[in-house]
């Protein structure tokens, strides 16, 4: 059992941190999986849209320190990848 004040301090930061994290996590798993949902359709103009947020939300998830930043480029290179590819045959 926690007898410190110091350690009960730490829980209830340590908690807020994580409610805070997960909240972040969420938003760009979920902008994610509406740019994936997009490509699938073969909506371009609507692809466009959720890649670009999805980039905003990895981007601000890594520089809140969320998300490693290579895994952050990792997502981002995946995504920017299927889109290309989308794009490919219309040109």
């Amino acid at each position: 059992m926690i007898r410190h004040k110091s350690a009960l301090k730490r829980v209830r930061s340590s908690e807020r941190k994580r409610i805070r994290n997960r909240q972040f996590r969420s938003r760009a798993g979920t902008h994610i999986k509406e740019a994936r949902a997009s490509m699938d359709s073969g909506d371009l103009e609507a692809a466009r849209g959720e890649v670009l947020l999805a980039t905003k939300m990895l981007d601000k998830a890594a520089n809140k320190g969320i998300l490693h930043p290579k895994n952050v480029a990792r997502r981002k290179s995946r995504l920017m990848k299927r889109l290309a590819a989308l794009e490919a045959p219309a040109r």
